[in-house]
């Protein structure tokens, strides 16, 4: 296994498995004699920062009242801009 300038190491995938080492876990490293020992901590993964918004966007749509939970992303966006800049809007892109 080649190490990268930065010092850097590709885990071979049956390894990580193995391990139970996935993208976003944390490891540590040790010394023990001339060996350098990869453990990882604990068990958590962190989450994917995808799934993290994904889950805020959720909470967000579940404190809304009904009929606003219906609504796309642009219905709201329009909702909040009002009718004024909804026109503003519309206009600019048929000026395009």
């Amino acid at each position: 296994m080649l190490v990268t300038e930065k010092g850097q190491v590709t885990i071979p995938k049956h390894i990580r498995e193995a391990a139970g080492v996935a993208p976003g876990s944390e490891v540590s490293f040790s010394l023990e004699g001339s060996k350098i020992v990869i453990t990882p901590v604990g068990t958590a993964v962190k989450g994917d920062r995808r799934a993290k918004l994904r889950a805020a966007a959720a909470r967000v749509r579940r404190s809304m009242s009904p009929e606003f939970q219906q609504l796309g992303a642009d219905e709201i966006m329009n909702f909040l801009r009002g009718d004024e800049a909804t026109t503003t809007t519309s206009a600019r892109r048929g000026r395009r």
